[in-house]
């Protein structure tokens, strides 16, 4: 195999495939891209027990030529040296020349590197083709709908399925949730499309794949019990496999009236628990919120530290007087994801989960769970 390509496009798609190695891979074999160069163009493919990403370079984008020089083959190499290598030359493009199935050598023609490389036989086979329910939708609505939600998931492997993103698709909407037991968050869109499926996909792979949209402005995203979840968008195609198992009924948890209501600016809230949480020596930072309708107070008190205290300057509070804790970067999450200039904090009685959400926009739901303060 032998080609001559464009530094940036080669790196782009080795930026992109690399999202899928893994720093630790109990199979060798994963540690490694393989590159195939076909009359499709150059493949780079990269793989871990969670997902799978393959990024092609074309022959031509628009009318300049991106690859020339080209015979066809295929092989494994290192993904993190392959990528440093690259990312470090000078060069406005390089070529890649295998020898004998041994050897890399890449060359801009200031710099050479001969790379270890092996037989992509080698290499699991893996199957990228889409069987299964598919749907369209634009890319910046699938980023948003990840963006809204999926931070609510657990990070703690216990209960695996709370590492799920539950995406849920019925009448022409998709539903996005993610909860940890301590938070929920829900986001809505419509979808041009009458599918109907419910799976689990793992959170930070939802994330990792809303950030390679740049550039692309629809994915096609297909669902199979078999291969998982496979989004198509410009010239990649990611593959992540699903989490087993029912996810909780979250439905029935959310509110539809509160007692008490603080309509709140959420810079304002937000610059405000930001200031008096530099106290809290927790890992959780516990935020003690008061409200009356005329005060409205953030405290927290630390044995080590001291205690602070905050009134807010601008705010409604409809109700008695109540008093809330909570952990502050539950709501701060959920005050920066609605991506609204002013927000409302809804709330049924002190002990009960409350709705942080933004009044002009109802396709966003983020409820938290109070702490217990004595």
């Amino acid at each position: 195999m032998r080609f001559t390509i464009d530094k940036e496009q080669f790196l782009k798609a080795l930026t992109y495939a690399g999202h899928a190695i893994a720093p630790k891979n109990p199979y060798a074999m994963l540690a490694n891209f393989k590159i195939t160069l076909s009359e499709k163009g150059l493949e780079v493919l990269g793989s871990n027990s969670e997902i799978t990403i393959r990024s092609i370079v074309p022959y031509m984008l628009k009318d300049r030529e991106v690859i020339r020089q080209g015979i066809p083959g295929s092989i494994l190499i290192n993904a993190r040296v392959l990528s440093e290598v690259v990312r470090k030359m000078e060069g406005g493009e390089l070529s890649l020349d295998v020898i004998d199935n041994a050897i890399a050598k890449v060359d801009d023609g200031r710099s050479s590197f001969r790379l270890n490389c092996a037989n992509a036989e080698e290499y699991p086979d893996i199957d990228l083709e889409p069987d299964g329910v598919t749907f369209d939708m634009p890319c910046a609505a699938m980023a948003g709908l990840v963006e809204q939600s999926a931070f609510a998931a657990s990070t703690k492997e216990q209960r695996p399925i709370l590492t799920a993103l539950n995406l849920e698709a019925a009448d022409g909407i998709l539903t996005a949730t993610a909860t940890d037991s301590a938070r929920l968050a829900r986001k809505t869109v419509a979808i041009e499309s009458e599918v109907k499926f419910r799976v689990n996909i793992p959170a930070r792979v939802a994330i990792d794949v809303s950030k390679l949209f740049e550039g692309a402005s629809t994915v096609e995203i297909t669902v199979s019990e078999k291969k998982g979840v496979l989004f198509r968008f410009g010239q990649t195609v990611v593959s992540t496999r699903v989490i087993p198992g029912d996810y909780p009924q979250t439905k029935s948890i959310i509110p539809q009236t509160f007692n008490y209501v603080l309509d709140v600016n959420a810079r304002e809230l937000l610059n405000a628990m930001d200031r008096v949480s530099i106290l809290s020596s927790d890992k959780e930072s516990v935020v003690r919120l008061s409200m009356t309708e005329d005060r409205v107070e953030l405290t927290v008190r630390s044995d080590a530290n001291g205690s602070a205290v905050e009134a807010l300057q601008t705010f409604q509070f409809t109700g008695e007087r109540l008093d809330v804790s909570f952990n502050s970067a539950f709501v701060v999450d959920a005050v920066k994801a609605l991506k609204s200039e002013d927000v409302s904090v809804c709330f049924l009685a002190e002990m009960k989960p409350f709705v942080v959400k933004n009044k002009q926009d109802d396709s966003v739901v983020e409820l938290i769970t109070p702490m217990r303060t004595y």
